[in-house]
């Protein structure tokens, strides 16, 4: 195990977020430059608030009796230093879109509702190549060895499922939230429908495009509900999205942009330091307590080897969260540690568990656990958080453990969602200024290489967390022995396919 890094608000942020280039400012430069090949009259617009916005960014009063827009533009700026300001009320009183529709499509990753729904989203999470990645000769196992897992995993996460009432509630939550979201945008001006589209369960990505098309909606803004990028979360998603908008006529020429990340947004911050802060006030003493920032893992080589900007954008994420609780008081050390790693491979570090016990170990005795990167309930805050970490926390000697409930529909976080879809209300379909590039990619032209970084623009293929083929010594032993595993799984999945015999068949996960 290696050293464990504590951090206080206090001290100054590390050399390696100092030195690395602002995520934020690669995006703006990239932005600006990209906005010169389309539409460049928004991107003039934003330099220049006392010229007009184009008649296409401005819609009559009338014509929305329920939202009444008034007021005069003015320009709208984020912070150099990657927090960004919501001042999109006054922006949106202006932004007057004629007769378009205005939809914006929420992207999560789904959970079972029931327990009989368990084994099939496994199956579904698994079969995802962007989850388990296999080298090209084996590509044609990934259903088979989706199958395999999900049956061996399904009854263990039975268990957790129903120690949270049967279902993960992650469905019912993100409807919640779209519909707020709904109101919020109406109560700026910004009349729109919100639609959820899941990754891995019910109601599909597949099935909210079709809800989509049928309402005629015009423009829309794509926004993951996941606060910082990942390879695996938002990208896996916009995979999908891209398959389904090159092959649809109608999306082809619906104007769209996305939102790839918005954890450096003020009222995001905001939120997270509100909840944090009236946790804090229940333990006895609040100046003890250690914050503890739990996140959702990735497999290293995402970050290493693929430029997945997750860990940066975490770190960054817990930085400004804490420069927020700082100005308020606030300075009690804090950590960040991940969480969730499935399978033999190396995990971005310091694993949770691990980290949990080290402070136990020191003779820490109060933890504020903080899921940083999750805004909804959901398995992995009600069971893994809630109980599996806490009775490890207990076990380890800690003895006040605390946690920070997810944002949910926390009216600061669903007003700065809201202001962050009209700030790209401006750039829909702005980059896209012919039919063929925009069947080139999903997001406006260029973004891929910006919000991204692994793909190029002809979709290069990200390396398998584990390098299969490669012999010799490694960097540990958990890696190797990951190499061994997936071998023997993977020689066992020919045997049975090529020779129609083996348990697989017998118990009936492969017909016969």
């Amino acid at each position: 195990m290696g050293s464990l890094e504590l951090r206080s608000s206090g001290f100054a942020k590390s050399a390696s977020l100092l030195d690395r280039p602002s995520w934020l400012q690669t995006w703006k430069s990239q932005m600006f430059r990209q906005l010169s090949v389309g539409n460049t009259k928004a991107f003039l617009q934003k330099c220049h608030p006392s010229k007009p916005l184009p008649p296409e960014y401005w819609r009559r009063c009338h014509d929305m009796p329920s939202c009444i827009c008034k007021g005069s533009f003015k320009r709208y700026s984020s912070s150099s230093e990657a927090l960004m300001t919501s001042n999109s009320e006054e922006l949106s009183k202006n932004i007057l879109l004629g007769t378009e529709k205005v939809g914006v499509l929420l992207l999560n990753l789904g959970g079972p509702e029931t327990l009989d729904d368990v084994q099939p989203f496994l199956f579904n999470l698994f079969a995802d190549p962007d989850i388990i990645r296999l080298p090209r000769m084996f590509r044609f196992l990934q259903k088979p060895l989706a199958q395999f897992i999900s049956v061996v995993r399904a009854p263990k996460s039975k268990e957790g499922y129903a120690s949270i009432g049967g279902g993960s509630p992650l469905r019912q939550i993100t409807d919640a939230q779209a519909e707020e979201l709904r109101k919020a945008l109406c109560e700026k001006n910004v009349p729109a429908k919100v639609y959820v589209g899941m990754r891995y369960w019910h109601p599909f990505t597949e099935e909210a495009i079709e809800q989509i098309k049928r309402d005629g909606i015009t423009k829309l803004v794509v926004l993951p509900l996941y606060p910082q990028f990942s390879i695996s979360t938002s990208g896996s998603s916009l995979r999908l999205l891209e398959g389904i908008f090159r092959n649809d006529e109608y999306l082809v020429n619906m104007q769209h942009t996305v939102i790839p990340s918005w954890y450096q947004r003020e009222g995001y911050i905001k939120a997270m330091a509100n909840l944090i802060e009236k946790e804090l006030q229940k333990f006895d003493n609040p100046d003890k307590v250690m914050i503890f920032f739990s996140a959702h893992g990735v497999p290293l080589a995402y970050v290493e080897e693929a430029g997945d900007p997750y860990k940066a954008e975490m770190e960054e994420c817990v930085d400004l969260i804490m420069e927020e609780l700082e100005k308020r008081g606030i300075t009690n050390g804090y950590t960040l540690a991940y969480q969730s790693r499935v399978g033999p491979v190396e995990w971005l570090r310091p694993y949770t568990d691990e980290t949990i016990i080290e402070l136990g170990q020191k003779g820490l005795k109060s933890l504020l656990a903080v899921p940083i990167s999750f805004v909804s309930e959901h398995i992995e805050t009600l069971e893994e958080i809630d109980v599996e970490y806490k009775e490890l926390a207990l076990s380890s000697g800690i003895e006040k453990w605390g946690r920070v409930p997810a944002l949910g529909c926390e009216p600061t976080f669903i007003s700065d969602l809201a202001d962050a879809v009209i700030e790209s209300l401006p750039y829909v379909g702005a980059m896209a200024v012919s039919n063929l590039e925009a069947r080139q990619s999903l997001v406006p032209l260029g973004s891929v290489e910006e919000l991204l970084a692994a793909y190029d623009t002809k979709r290069g293929e990200l390396p398998p967390p584990v390098i299969v083929w490669e012999w010799g010594w490694t960097k540990s032993a958990e890696t190797w022995n990951g190499r061994a595993a997936m071998i023997a799984v993977l020689a066992l999945l020919v045997l049975e396919v090529t020779t129609g015999e083996g348990f697989l068949h017998q118990w009936g996960i492969l017909p016969r």
